[in-house]
């Protein structure tokens, strides 16, 4: 099939298959004799693993790691298994990174609203809190 049928059964654009061959995470496709890109069920299967891993989170060089895993007959599952706890883990860290920037912005939002906010020079309304963040 060519690139336009890969496109239309995975979602994926043209230009994402282009490049994800380029970066090595899709192999090179076959050729037709007038150099079209030629695909088969195997590019689909895997084109759709690649969509489902980053939609996970997965990085290019993560899904990388575990097709060539495949590539060589190995199995990743364990792999698979440790990026995606690896993955959870960070999202816990950022979470509560986020949830500490929100009660933060909610903070200076309250004392924000005992400001004037016609202080064109910033230097006696909520502008100079959040410089003061910076320098804190």
């Amino acid at each position: 099939m060519r690139i336009k049928e890969l496109e239309r059964r995975t979602g994926l654009a043209a230009k994402t298959i282009r490049y994800y061959e380029e970066v090595g995470v899709l192999p090179p496709p076959r050729r037709l004799p007038n150099g079209y890109r030629d695909y088969d069920e195997a590019d689909v299967e895997r084109v759709k693993f690649v969509i489902g891993a980053r939609r996970l989170g997965f990085t290019l060089d993560d899904i990388a790691e575990i097709l060539a895993m495949r590539d060589r007959r190995e199995a990743p599952c364990r792999t698979v298994l440790d990026m995606m706890q690896h993955k959870a883990d960070e999202i816990a860290q950022r979470i509560q990174e986020l949830q500490r920037l929100e009660q933060d912005l909610r903070h200076l939002h309250a004392l924000g609203l005992t400001f004037p906010t016609d202080d064109v020079d910033g230097k006696n309304c909520v502008c100079h809190l959040v410089s003061e963040k910076a320098a804190g």
